[in-house]
């Protein structure tokens, strides 16, 4: 069986951080994701869709997003019920974000030169400063030789 959800949407208010009594840090956001279509009028049309996530992760998400900002979310669907105040049972349907990416500069709105999509849950200040170690050599220019990269520098 699987169950598996990708999003890219951008967040419709800014995480909402919360810790369990056992201190378990749990974040709940929304995303906005377009849908591939224009509506009849030529709009575009988005679904908004509940999202939560767990300990370091919401904490990142929170600390480093906020309202407007475009995230990859992968992770699957999950149900839940309880009670609500009145009595009645309350159903929820939500992506429970296993990885979430951020997609633009945390400092703007805007996709920027210091955007680094993938960088999973990690402020985008970092990889700027891993940026800076490289001189203005072209990086992929090696006059046709091998390149010589060991299996311990290979992510996989």
């Amino acid at each position: 069986m699987m169950n598996r959800t990708i999003l890219v949407g951008r967040l419709t208010r800014d995480p909402d951080l919360r810790y369990t009594p056992t201190g378990n840090a749990v974040a709940n956001f929304t995303v906005a994701v377009n849908r591939p279509f224009k509506n009849q009028e030529g709009q575009q049309e988005a679904d908004f869709v509940n999202c939560v996530t767990w300990r370091k992760q919401a904490e990142n998400l929170a600390n480093y997003q906020k309202k407007g900002n475009l995230i990859g979310v992968d992770g699957r669907v999950q149900t839940r019920t309880y009670e609500g105040q009145d009595g009645k049972t309350v159903y929820v349907t939500e992506i429970l974000a296993e990885s979430i990416q951020f997609l633009e500069s945390k400092n703007n709105g805007n996709t920027g030169q210091n955007n680094q999509p993938g960088t999973n849950t990690q402020p985008n200040q970092q990889n700027n400063q891993n940026q800076s170690n490289f001189n203005n050599e072209d990086p992929f220019a090696n006059n046709g030789q091998p390149i010589d990269i060991s299996d311990d520098e290979l992510p996989f």
